[in-house]
């Protein structure tokens, strides 16, 4: 059951890569700058890896769905309802990089005028700490999320210049 609730959701993440995608092209057509694209392959390998590393360690351990991996799983389901709510709000300009079009505006939803990041604070953390939880994967969660953690806060330092501009 793990491995089907890990499938399922490594599918989901792949069609909003999909998404990201076909709004980078857009982007990239329109005349959109990527900031920190080498950051951006580290962010996405580290992601990749949690994941996998996660998965390998339920078969390590033997692991089978429980009481805890419902909970995992319950919250990478809600994290993932963050994530289309964040595309949905983003729109063409939500990418897993950093792009930044000549005409960009920042959103002014409620949720970006009350949480800073909320992909990052309110999806991907969210969606790692579930993912480890619905494969009872400790190890990876004590040594993989602060490790992704470092990543993240490079990742969000670089977001923060390449939009400085926009803030005024």
């Amino acid at each position: 059951m793990i491995t089907v609730c890990f499938i399922l959701i490594f599918a989901v993440r792949l069609y909003t890569l999909s998404i990201s995608k076909r709004h980078e092209q857009a982007l990239l057509a329109a005349g959109a700058v990527e900031h920190g694209a080498a950051h951006s392959k580290r962010l996405a390998a580290a992601h990749i890896a949690f994941y996998f590393g996660a998965l390998i360690e339920s078969y390590l351990r033997g692991a089978s769905f429980d009481g805890v991996s419902a909970f995992g799983l319950t919250l990478v389901v809600l994290s993932l309802g963050v994530l289309f709510y964040v595309i949905r709000e983003l729109g063409e300009i939500w990418t897993v990089k950093i792009y930044i079009h000549p005409q960009h505006q920042l959103k002014q939803s409620w949720l970006f005028r009350h949480v800073r990041h909320p992909n990052y604070f309110l999806n991907i953390i969210p969606e790692l700490i579930g993912i480890a939880f619905l494969c009872h994967a400790w190890a990876t969660l004590s040594f993989g999320l602060p490790i992704y953690g470092a990543i993240l806060a490079v990742r969000i330092k670089q977001e923060e210049a390449a939009m400085r501009h926009l803030r005024g």
